[in-house]
């Protein structure tokens, strides 16, 4: 009997009906079409494409250029018994080799791809022969040079598409897309005929609130000692702010973390994993964090700067109440934000088209700032939705500021503007208004104009701000790149008083939802079993399941299952538990429930010790020099460098496990049937004499497929060596002591640079190309694909090396950014 996907959503996620908009694009997708969603952050786009996984024959394949989404949501997968992997460059070569053997074994069932590693020869092999379902493609907007978060990586998903044996269905899904971007989403990865879903951008459990003229710094420590209990975010324009806030946070005692490129990598881990994992509340950051975070009971967030576009600002308020809670999203407004979102612009990019697009995005967010009317309507109708009324959830809607009609003072900065007949930016039109000595107003005669001081009772930041909200109205029109001011159809409608100008006051109010005793509870539960299982507390359960289960009081299997949220996995892992704390609470606060709560002894049987995930061994640096004396001989035998050999891994947990016969070799990593044939016995021979001479009694256990871990070293080659680039070692060293090539560590420092944005890493790339052959490569590049290193490198003479290609790129399309 086919599987029912309401039986999917219920089993493995724990709820009992769709959202709005999800059942038609699973529909769709389950009759086998192609689908591009435009869905808002948090508004579950990942379960589009997850149910139809499960219910589909064959794999699904996600691509997403988010490495901790990857692992959060596999790990969440995996914690709902749906078997799932992901590909990327956080990997080690013997943990990418597990996930394709996996792939050979049918052993998964969505399968997490980063745009960078489609075009693997490994992944590329074994995938072909894989059935695939489904391809589904998350932020397809960085495909579009247009979007927002534009990835050149993106633009090979087509290329991999038709490699395939047998085209699967293609689903596309983002959380902002103009047209324009809906176009270049269809074109770029070739969606045949695509039911095009556009679920709407509304996030109504968010309020919209942007404070304009307060002590920033003042209001952000006050605002978060009244929000303590509550995760949320800060984020800023630049390092320097994140610095200074988080100083200011930490000064006044509050557990407080912060991310920016600025900081090592180890840091930056450390300080997302605690807040994750709610050991801080808070965390101040630039742009670069949030990309991926999965985290669903974020209460705020809060933007210390204005954001340089709608997109990027809807996006980042998206990770608050990503739980469906009621949550607050503040700006703190001040009209330097947009000189340091200027200067941001100017040194961002050199391609004036882009440049005058990025400009024009910045006035929008301008102009949101100062719009008199409903926000979240302004945004809306920005994506291109429809919204009749006002919200009633932001601070312009909630104001308690009377509407007062301003149509003169409208028509006197209408009047001026129009006087001075040329385009001038609204600081010299304030300052004409005002009557401002001004050397060049004067130089230009303005003093002469009727309305030249007309109203100087105006204070400067006043008047610029009423200018400005004429403007954000459509009264008056700007040059986005400019910044000046012209007249539109709308303002000769004013001078002839044909429309009125009524605006309203605006202050800001709050919201905040309280939470009982028993929530407490539960969260300190669920804070214990996701220490002791090393995983995020929301993947054990929502604060909105939490908050269910506190206001409904559930103390049977029958019950629990009601709650939105727990599912049959869920339950079986948990349900016992927190049905535990519910009874007892219950008992002490003496609450009647209609339902009799049985007294039944809370003893179980304790589940089987669950195998521990990780193998460690302590490399043996005596038998290790004797392995490495006899790959070198082999080395040498054969005219091959060592490292083709074995690698100095391989032969690190040789030294610390001893295998003595071919048979335990074969649970080694990095030595494989051939090269056991090749080099087997003269190793266990080594090792068998080793074991003799210092009589060691080894006991040998299998690793199979548990994670090595050796000398206690859990980072991956890639995180090591950029560690000990940051630490200032020279990549020559790093490369002869670790054997990887220079090639290699410079693609290590590229991956690191396009999935972070950290621009930090120290480099002294131009040693390692000659400047004559830099047009030969860079043509070369533009003839290829830009990952398609091995492409470029046969198009090119011998004499080059990968590394000069690698350091180009670097130079030419990673650090220029």
């Amino acid at each position: 009997m086919a599987i029912n996907k309401l039986e999917v959503l219920e089993k493995y996620f724990g709820y009992k009906s769709f959202r709005r908009g999800q059942e038609k694009i699973i529909d769709e997708i389950l009759n086998g079409r192609d689908v591009l969603a435009i869905m808002p952050t948090g508004g579950g786009k990942s379960l589009c494409y997850q149910v139809p996984a499960l219910i589909l024959d064959g794999i699904t394949i996600v691509i997403s250029p988010l490495i901790s989404l990857m692992k959060d949501q596999v790990d969440t997968l995996n914690l709902m018994g749906i078997n799932s992997a992901f590909l990327n460059s956080s990997l080690s070569t013997y943990e990418f080799n597990e996930v394709i053997n996996g792939i050979v074994n049918n052993k998964y069932k969505i399968i997490y791809v980063a745009p960078e590693r489609l075009h693997s020869n490994e992944f590329i092999t074994v995938i072909t022969q894989a059935k695939i379902s489904q391809l589904a493609i998350d932020e397809a907007h960085c495909v579009s040079q247009w979007g927002h978060d534009f990835r050149v990586s993106y633009k090979g998903i087509s290329t991999f598409i038709d490699k395939l044996i047998e085209r699967p269905i293609i689903t596309s899904f983002t959380a902002t897309a103009s047209e324009e971007v809906r176009r270049d989403i269809i074109n770029l990865l070739k969606l045949n005929d695509p039911k095009i879903f556009i679920t709407g951008f509304d996030r109504e459990n968010l309020r919209i609130n942007i404070v304009k003229g307060v002590d920033k710094r003042k209001f952000v420590l006050n605002y978060i000692k009244n929000n303590l209990r509550d995760s949320g975010i800060i984020y800023a324009a630049t390092r320097r702010e994140v610095d200074s806030i988080y100083e200011l946070l930490k000064k006044n005692n509050i557990n407080v973390g912060r991310y920016h490129a600025g900081l090592s990598n180890d840091e930056r881990i450390k300080y997302q994993e605690q807040f994750i994992n709610d050991e801080t509340s808070v965390i101040v950051a630039t742009n670069a964090f949030g990309m991926g975070i999965d985290k669903p009971n974020i209460r705020y967030v809060l933007h210390y700067n204005m954001p340089k576009n709608i997109e990027g600002y809807y996006q980042e308020i998206g990770r608050a109440g990503r739980d469906g809670e009621e949550s607050e999203c503040i700006m703190l407004f001040s009209p330097a934000d947009v000189i340091t979102q200027k200067y941001l612009i100017e040194v961002s990019t050199e391609d004036p088209i882009r440049k005058t697009n990025q400009y024009k995005k910045l006035q929008q967010m301008t102009g949101l700032v100062y719009i008199n009317n409903c926000y979240r309507k302004y945004i809306l109708e920005y994506f291109g939705d429809s919204y009749e009324g006002e919200c009633g959830n932001c601070s312009n809607c909630l104001s308690k500021g009377e509407v007062k009609d301003r149509t003169i003072d409208a028509q006197k900065v209408i009047s001026c503007v129009y006087k001075m007949k040329k385009s001038f930016g609204v600081g010299m039109i304030v300052d004409v208004l005002r009557g401002s000595k001004n050397k060049k107003l004067l130089n230009l005669g303005f003093d002469e104009l009727s309305t030249y001081g007309i109203m100087k009772n105006y204070s400067s930041d006043g008047l610029k701000e009423f200018t400005n909200i004429l403007i954000a109205h459509g009264y008056l029109d700007v040059n986005e790149e400019f910044g000046t001011v012209a007249l539109n159809n709308i303002s000769f409608k004013v001078i002839k008083d044909e429309v009125k100008v009524l605006l309203k006051e605006v202050n800001i109010e709050s919201n905040k939802v309280e939470f009982n005793d028993l929530f407490e509870k539960l969260r300190l539960l669920r804070q214990e079993i996701a220490q002791e299982e090393k995983k995020a507390p929301y993947m054990i359960f929502g604060d909105g399941t939490l908050r269910e289960m506190s206001i409904k009081y559930p103390t049977t299997k029958v019950e629990i299952l009601e709650i939105s949220g727990v599912g049959e996995i869920k339950y079986e892992r948990y349900g016992e538990k927190f049905i535990s704390i519910i009874k007892e609470y219950i008992i002490e606060n003496n609450i009647k429930k209609e339902i009799v709560i049985e007294n039944v002894s809370q003893e179980t049987e304790e589940n089987l010790e669950r195998e521990d995930d990780y193998f460690e061994i302590n490399t043996n640096e005596e038998l290790l020099e004797r392995l490495i004396n006899i790959r070198q001989g082999f080395a040498n035998k054969l005219n091959l460098p060592v490292s083709m050999v074995l690698s100095k891994n391989t032969l690190k947990e040789i030294s610390g496990r001893y295998p003595n016969n071919l048979e335990m070799l074969k649970d080694i990593a990095g030595i494989g049937p051939k090269k056991i044939e090749a080099y087997g016995d003269k190793i266990v021979e080594e090792v068998d004499k080793y074991i003799i001479e210092k009589s060691i009694n080894p006991i040998w256990k299998e690793k199979k497929r548990k994670k090595l871990i050796i000398d206690g070293e859990t980072r991956s080659v890639s995180e090591i060596a950029l560690d000990r680039m940051n630490m200032g070692e020279e990549i020559e060293a790093i490369s002869e002591d670790m054997e990887i090539s220079i090639s290699t560590i410079l693609g290590y420092v590229t991956d690191y640079i396009k999935s972070t944005g950290d621009y930090s890493i120290s480099v002294d790339i131009d040693r390692y190309f000659d400047k004559d052959n830099e047009k030969m490569i860079l043509d070369a590049i533009n003839k290829n694909e830009i990952d398609k290193i091995q492409a470029i490198k046969k198009s090119l003479p011998d004499y080059i090396k990968y590394e000069a290609i690698r350091a180009v790129i670097l130079k030419n399309f990673i650090l220029k950014n």
